[in-house]
């Protein structure tokens, strides 16, 4: 294992440099909406749901990336707060429909107003050219994200294995 540190260079990585910057950036949400009791991932489900028709449930989870379990809880969690009912489907009882109450609006219209400020922010410190290259370079990284197995599994495994590494001396 020595010998893998030792041949690492020191640059930078994508994911950590993805990762520092998304956090900083949801310390920087949860730091504007304390005041008002809105967190960022508060925020981020109430835009994730239509301001007008609702949304139904099995729809938020797939749209924000995030597993229906945690999502269950924090809608349980949201209804509790007044931010949302939930409204049995008018043709298929087995559908939920997610709908905002007029506090979830007024929350959901502040995440709005706050994202948008920081959209505004950031173009006001990156040209658009520089944002379309970002954006482009974005979808490159989330292809290479969409098919891990398909070869990245196998280049692990193959560089895993010049260290003596392998799942079977692993799973031991």
């Amino acid at each position: 294992m020595e010998g893998l540190r030792r041949s690492e260079k020191k640059k930078q990585s994508v994911d950590l440099s993805i990762k520092a910057t998304w956090l900083g950036i949801s310390k920087m949400y949860n730091l504007l909406g304390a005041p008002y009791d809105i967190s960022h991932s508060i925020g981020f489900v109430l835009l994730n749901i239509d301001p007008v028709e609702g949304t139904p449930a099995t729809k938020i989870a797939p749209l924000m990336g995030m597993e229906a379990r945690s999502l269950t809880r924090m809608l349980k969690n949201f209804e509790e707060k007044g931010l949302i009912v939930r409204i049995p489907d008018k043709h298929d009882k087995r559908k939920v429909i997610i709908k905002l109450t007029d506090y979830g609006q007024a929350k959901r219209e502040m995440s709005k107003q706050t994202v948008k400020v920081f959209q505004r922010r950031v173009e006001e410190k990156v040209s658009l050219d520089e944002l379309g290259v970002f954006f482009h370079v974005m979808d490159q990284i989330n292809d290479v994200i969409k098919d891990p197995k398909n070869h990245m599994f196998d280049e692990i495994r193959d560089r895993l294995k010049e260290y003596g590494i392998t799942e079977d001396n692993l799973n031991k």
